[in-house]
């Protein structure tokens, strides 16, 4: 996991939901393919929502991490 770089970070720690999801479908728009982002929220529906609309719109879910106060999210854009 540590050897992974983040090629883009949302930091959206303080939003409630939609908030992380929808600054997260912002940034991953104007991502080329093969670029990963990390995602850090606070919002506990953030491990669930945000892989969910990953999966959905056929993009990787690298990594779901539980941090002490907020969850970091890497999803790899694939198309």
């Amino acid at each position: 996991m540590s050897q992974i770089k983040a090629d883009r970070v949302v930091d959206a720690r303080g939003s409630a939901c939609p908030g992380p999801l929808m600054e997260t479908i912002r940034v991953m728009k104007k991502m080329n393919v093969g670029e990963i982002v990390e995602i850090l929220s606070t919002d506990p529906g953030s491990k669930n929502d945000i892989p969910a609309w990953a999966k959905k719109a056929g993009q990787e879910v690298l990594y779901v991490i539980e941090e002490q106060g907020y969850w970091r999210i890497f999803l790899k854009k694939v198309k």
